[in-house]
């Protein structure tokens, strides 16, 4: 077995990319630290004159407090604005008309929550806030980001806000590189917080249409908030109504200014670029940007779960399951056991949960496990499902709990765990064989677990973990008293 897994490293490095050879990561990824204190990690990839770029700051909404909860995501929308030179016709005009939005909308805002608002002195404020964006407009320039770059062949760009990060990521011909590192530079320096009003009217929408009757996402939000009751994990990152609402330009502004700065910041480089030619160009441009403030550490410690929570969620939807155990992190050696026993629960046609509950018991019409919310703290295991008419949530969660004993009382074969553990690679390998791929996960374990070498020893930690291994977390974590059990169903279902 591991002559075999010994095999599937190399061929890992071998193919995710030519220029690898039979060469280790180690050995390709060329890293420099900027006095600023941004990070920058290079992988030279010569075969096609493309380079993919991520810029991933460690900041998400596990950082935000009870005032700002929603501001990372809100965030992630406002930097797409544009800049103090892109994005406006005339900055000089603009900023007086911005900020006499900002004063207007902050009365405004302060005015909803007095309990004896005069409601004459809100509709004549929301007038004249209406009256000043329509006068905004012509200086505003929209899409200018995603236009320029795709002018000169830029493809992927795109942005996600995540619990632990948040990261900016494009695909472009590496003669256009340098294009990159100005848009770039120009967005952390003079980011402007343009249409901020209109945009959070668009992500309170958001929250309305894509979580609230979003039968999914509602279930999930439910099982996270139930399962956590200290750790911020438990905040969705859109934030709550009533965050979203009251989220101001001046709260916004300062959390940007604080954290969204060099010594939060991890770039990734991987492509048709020289190293050294890459060092010279991010340090001409981000090099004289003032290096911020490091995120702190959540000082939260979620307490020891000591009995189940049970919810049962009424939406008029579809019947589904949610089981959540709480689990340690990377590089916490249980944290690599479970991902192997999501392997073999979860993974595909010939996992155990499939094999038992779809095909043949016909309980579920699916069954997914994963890893959730967050990878920087302590998280969860998840086991999702949905049960087969007439089947209902009750016989699949016993018949889920039969297949978890199962793992806590017998050994897995070693000929499951020797094809789980060559899946794990596989899938490594497919993300790594690409540009962007390999820029994502470089930029996340850095920012993550402080060094991106955890994605080049992943292979050899796995290895470790042995039957015995496997079996001793089952019986630590798959315990009532760890677990949060989410139901969803409808009224007349009770």
């Amino acid at each position: 077995m591991k002559q075999l897994c010994g095999w599937l490293t190399l061929l890992l490095f071998c193919f995710a990319g030519t220029a690898f050879g039979s060469s280790v990561l180690e050995e390709k990824v060329v890293e420099h630290q900027f006095a600023n204190g941004m990070k920058l990690l290079v992988v030279e990839r010569h075969d096609t004159p493309i380079v993919s770029a991520y810029i991933t700051i460690g900041v998400g909404s596990v950082h935000e407090t009870s005032e700002t909860r929603g501001v990372a995501h809100l965030l992630e929308h406002m930097l797409f604005k544009g800049t103090k030179t892109l994005g406006t016709t005339d900055y000089q005009k603009e900023q007086p008309i911005l900020e006499s939005i900002e004063k207007v909308g902050s009365k405004l805002d302060a005015l909803r929550l007095q309990v004896d608002a005069d409601p004459a002195q809100i509709a004549s404020l929301e007038q004249e806030l209406v009256a000043l964006q329509a006068k905004h407009k012509q200086y505003v320039v929209k899409d200018v980001f995603s236009n320029i770059y795709s002018e000169n062949g830029g493809v992927s760009y795109n942005a996600f806000t995540s619990k632990d990060l948040t990261t900016y990521l494009i695909s472009l011909p590496s003669n256009k590189l340098e294009l990159w590192a100005l848009i770039e530079s120009d967005r952390m320096r003079d980011p402007v917080l343009r249409e901020f009003y209109t945009e959070r009217d668009v992500i309170r929408e958001e929250r309305r249409r894509s979580y609230d009757t979003n039968p999914r996402r509602r279930h999930y939000e439910s099982l996270v908030n139930n399962a956590f009751a200290v750790h911020p994990y438990r905040n969705p990152i859109i934030g709550w109504h009533s965050d979203i609402a009251n989220l101001s330009p001046q709260k916004t502004r300062e959390f940007l200014q604080k954290y969204y700065a060099p010594v939060n910041t991890v770039i990734a480089l991987v492509g048709d670029v020289k190293a050294a030619d890459a060092i010279a160009l991010v340090d001409r441009y981000f090099g004289d940007l003032e290096p911020g403030t490091p995120a702190p550490n959540v000082a939260a410690t979620e307490p020891e779960q000591n009995g189940e929570k049970r919810i049962v969620d009424l939406f008029d939807a579809e019947p589904r399951l949610a089981i959540a155990y709480h689990k340690p992190t990377m590089p916490h050696k249980d944290d690599y056991a479970f991902d192997l026993i999501d392997q073999i629960l979860g993974s595909g046609r010939t996992s155990r949960f499939y094999r038992s509950l779809v095909e043949e018991q016909q309980l579920a019409t699916s069954v997914s496990v994963y890893g959730a919310p967050g990878s920087r703290y302590p998280n969860l295991f998840v086991i999702d499902a949905i049960p087969r008419h007439p089947h209902t949530t009750e016989e699949l969660e016993a018949a889920i709990y039969v297949e978890l004993d199962k793992l806590k009382q017998e050994l897995v074969d070693e000929v499951e765990l020797t094809k789980v553990r060559n899946r794990l690679v596989t899938d490594q390998l497919r993300q790594l064989r690409s540009n962007s791929g390999l820029a994502r996960l470089l930029t996340s374990y850095q920012s993550l677990s402080g060094d991106w070498r955890y994605l080049a020893t992943y292979t050899r930690e796995i290895e470790k973990i042995s039957v015995e291994d496997i079996k001793e977390a089952a019986n630590h974590y798959f315990t009532s008293s760890n677990r949060t059990v989410v139901v969803l169903k409808r009224e007349d279902a009770l």
